[in-house]
C-alpha cells in the first residue's frame, strides 16, 4: 500500500494508509541497516510504501512495515561488483571495534574493516572486497 508519513517518533513513522488509519513502522521495519531515527529515512507528508504485518483489533492498532519493499539481498547486492569503490554510510561501529557496518543501500548493509574517526551517518567510500551471496556478505574497506 502507498500511506502518508503523519508523525514521527523516535520508536517510528504513523503512517496514513487510507480512511483515516493509521498504522506504525517500527524502526526496525524502515530498513535493514540500523538507523537512530526514522527522520533519516522519512518527512512529514512523504508518500512511502508500506506492507500491513499485523492487525490488533482488540487495540485498534495496525503495524506496518517498509523494508520488504526495498528488494531483498540478492537483488541488491547484484548492482555492485567485486573491486569497485562506492560511496556508502557508515552506520555502526561493532563494539569491539572489529569492523564498522556501512550501508550501501538501505536493504544491503556490509561489514568494514575498522578505521579510526569514522562517524555514524558520515559518507565514506568503500572498496567491495568480497560479495559472498551463499551467507548473504560483503567484506569492505573504507578507503
Amino acid at each position: 500500500m502507498t500511506g502518508i508519513v503523519k508523525n514521527i517518533r523516535p520508536y517510528g513513522a504513523f503512517i496514513e494508509i487510507g480512511g483515516g488509519l493509521v498504522g506504525l513502522v517500527h524502526i526496525e521495519d524502515i530498513s535493514v541497516a540500523r538507523i537512530k531515527s526514522p527522520t533519516e529515512r522519512f518527512d512529514i507528508g512523504q508518500k512511502v510504501k508500506v506492507v500491513i504485518k499485523s492487525i490488533d483489533r482488540k487495540n485498534n492498532r495496525v503495524i506496518l512495515s517498509h523494508k520488504e519493499l526495498l528488494g531483498t539481498w540478492e537483488e541488491n547486492a547484484e548492482s555492485f561488483k567485486e573491486g569497485s569503490t562506492v560511496k556508502a554510510i557508515a552506520r555502526e561501529v561493532e563494539k569491539s571495534k572489529n569492523g564498522i557496518f556501512v550501508e550501501l543501500k538501505p536493504n544491503l548493509v556490509g561489514l568494514a574493516e575498522y578505521k579510526e574517526n569514522i562517524e555514524y551517518g558520515q559518507e565514506v567510500e568503500v572498496y567491495i572486497k568480497k560479495i559472498m551471496p551463499e551467507k548473504k556478505k560483503i567484506k569492505l574497506i573504507i578507503k
